[in-house]
């Protein structure tokens, strides 16, 4: 037997990994085997893993062993896929980037990442990206439905330096998922909040206003404040896995606050007389938005099941 050491996998290209130990980022293959242990994962490695490495005959390294993950946040690896597609391990918290125009994030995209975050226990915050290009009335919606449900939002502006600080004290002594779509600007953000690490930014793309992806793989950094931040690659779509439809309710704080008082207690909080969920959208104690992407989210798993 070679070498062994335990360390933080700190960046993830899919067929070669850092690993971090005693401060120096060693370079390391995964073993094969470590793909046949069930994982229906199209990554069975990544950041944030606790793993071990030994060396092999030829001097390099290799994984060879993962240390169970207190959480992370996974996604369906792509269509109608029932792979999936894990983001990241071992995160304290998460930090959503989202933009209304330049580019526009989705509402059912927060959602669905909320979900996640909600099912494998890693609290998470919003930002409102670019915020000195977006409409204040409509940030003003956004966070009503948001900090309404819950979840506390942040307005960001790393460019103009707004909100940044706040950033800032949130990430502090953490480690924190980044994440959001293609051009939000979190490469950015990270080169806000720490000028010295060395980070790729974009720009939009005039002709389809979209982003361009400025992040290849994922790769945790650490933080001049204390703790680090994984960049991720920019996600189009979310889809979910292993969250039953009977469940899915659980995820939406704002609908766990009044489901108790519903006439029936494995109520659907679809068409059921005496929904308390219902009834609190048709009030608007509940936006109509959050609930209309928990009725979708319904239907696309009912999708993925066929």
């Amino acid at each position: 037997m070679g070498k062994r050491f335990t360390g933080v996998v700190i960046r993830a290209t899919g067929s070669w990994y850092e690993v971090l130990h005693d401060g120096e980022a060693v370079r390391c293959r995964i073993r094969g085997r470590l793909r046949l242990k069930g994982i229906r994962s199209t990554n069975p490695v990544v950041v944030g893993d606790q793993v071990t490495c030994e060396s092999d005959d030829g001097g390099d390294y290799v994984i060879c062993d993962i240390c169970p993950r207190r959480n992370y946040v996974i996604r369906r690896a792509s269509n109608l896929s029932k792979e999936s597609h894990i983001i990241a391990a071992n995160i304290d918290q998460a930090l959503l980037l989202a933009t209304l125009r330049a580019p526009e994030t989705a509402t059912e995209f927060v959602d669905r990442f909320l979900v996640t975050c909600e099912a494998y226990k890693v609290p998470v915050t919003i930002a409102l990206s670019k915020a000195d290009l977006q409409d204040p009335s409509a940030m003003a919606e956004f966070r009503a439905v948001y900090e309404g449900a819950g979840y506390r939002v942040l307005e960001v502006s790393a460019t103009e330096g707004v909100g940044v600080e706040a950033v800032c004290e949130l990430l502090e002594g953490r480690v924190t998922l980044l994440s959001g779509n293609s051009g939000v600007g979190k490469s950015t953000l990270i080169h806000a909040i720490d000028p010295s690490l060395d980070i790729r930014t974009g720009e939009i793309s005039d002709s389809h206003h979209k982003g361009r992806h400025t992040t290849t793989f994922s790769t945790m950094y650490p933080l001049a404040g204390g703790g680090a931040v994984i960049d991720t690659p920019g996600i189009k779509g979310f889809g979910l896995i292993d969250i039953d439809d009977a469940e899915l309710w659980h995820y939406f704080p704002e609908m766990m606050r009044v489901a108790p008082e519903c006439r029936f207690y494995n109520c659907t909080h679809t068409h059921e007389p005496g929904c308390a969920v219902v009834e609190a959208v048709r009030e608007g104690k509940i936006a109509y938005a959050r609930y209309e992407s928990y009725l979708k989210i319904l239907d696309d798993d009912e999708k993925y099941r066929k």
